[in-house]
């Protein structure tokens, strides 16, 4: 699967970013992250921001490359995770581990079960990672967008 497969099927729209947007959304991403990070907030609540960093990455990517899920379809944040290998060559390892925390994250939401401090924890530290590289991988490959 393609990006360009992903757009004929609906599951992408074309995008243009700019380097503002891009910006803006990777502030935001960093201050979910620093957020995440504060123990007087609840693990839900830490688990959330923290995830909230990991879809802001992945739409970075998206951006980055044209592209923005169609988040009018339903599954428009598997789509941005699974989108990452494509995006920003993330390995598929990291995806999975990623899409985990997705699905739980769902299920916090959803049906409301509590965050445990190992799933945060991970949360935490996948969400710092993927900061890290997304920053990496623009300073590399779209220089004109930070």
């Amino acid at each position: 699967m393609t990006l360009e497969n992903l757009l004929a099927i609906k599951r992408l729209q074309a995008h243009e970013a700019d380097r503002v947007s891009i910006l803006k959304l990777l502030d935001a991403a960093e201050r979910n992250l620093q957020d995440a990070r504060h123990e007087e907030i609840s693990a839900d609540n830490r688990f959330d921001m923290a995830y909230k960093c990991i879809m802001q990455c992945a739409m970075v990517g998206l951006w980055a490359n044209g592209f923005r899920t169609a988040t009018s379809q339903p599954g428009h944040h598997q789509t941005a995770i699974q989108c990452l290998h494509l995006t920003m060559q993330i390995s598929q390892d990291d995806i999975i581990v990623l899409d985990a925390l997705r699905r739980q994250r769902n299920v916090v939401d959803y049906e409301g079960d509590m965050v445990s401090e190992a799933t945060l924890i991970a949360c935490v530290e996948q969400a710092n990672a993927l900061l890290e590289k997304t920053r990496a991988w623009l300073a590399v490959n779209r220089r004109n967008l930070i």
